[in-house]
């Protein structure tokens, strides 16, 4: 049996009288794939929120690892290996693939004076950064401006970014969002 990644116990979160989120205890663990389904306006968004730290739940519990993090902020989280891509798209568009991937594998530094050394020189780094975009089809791309790649590209140069992080766990809102047929198609392929 696989560990426990994350679980939750009772999950809520109301907004004034409406509960978006009403009572959801899941557990996934290590090597497990779920979805979460339903309608516009039915709370998924708001559920990873809350399993991301974007949002604070009204009750329940959150625990990654085994850890309570009930009310922990986003970045800490983060830190502990959630990665999680939004559902509105979420890049540097005035930086290359790679330098998106760069920088996001760049937070994941245990040195914070590593700023004193160009990142160009972060062996790691740099292959973590192509790595993810290998990973997510995007290798092909790397020196492409972010601002350049199509709506398809730049939803798998944010699952690159959060790929980057080395991640646990990850949270992927509505991946395929606003991609058409083909594109949805050939970035599963990838």
């Amino acid at each position: 049996m696989s560990e426990t990644v994350l679980a939750t116990q009772g999950l809520t979160r109301h907004f004034g009288g409406l509960a978006a989120v009403n009572g959801v205890t899941l557990e996934a663990r290590m090597g497990e794939l779920h979805a979460v389904i339903g309608p516009n306006g039915a709370g998924k968004s708001t559920l990873i929120n809350m399993l991301s730290g974007d949002l604070a739940p009204s009750s329940g519990t959150v625990s990654i690892n085994g850890r309570n993090v009930t009310g922990f902020a986003a970045h800490q989280i983060s830190r502990m290996g959630v990665g999680r891509s939004y559902q509105k798209t979420n890049v540097f568009l005035s930086f290359t693939a790679f330098e998106n991937c760069r920088l996001a594998a760049q937070s994941r530094q245990k040195s914070s004076m590593r700023f004193f050394r160009p990142a160009a020189k972060l062996a790691d780094v740099n292959r973590t950064a192509l790595e993810a975009l290998a990973s997510s089809g995007l290798e092909t791309r790397a020196g492409s401006l972010a601002s350049t790649l199509s709506h398809g590209e730049q939803r798998q140069l944010e699952i690159a970014m959060t790929l980057a992080t080395h991640p646990r766990l990850l949270l992927l809102d509505e991946p395929l969002a606003g991609m058409g047929a083909e594109e949805s198609s050939s970035w599963w392929r990838s």
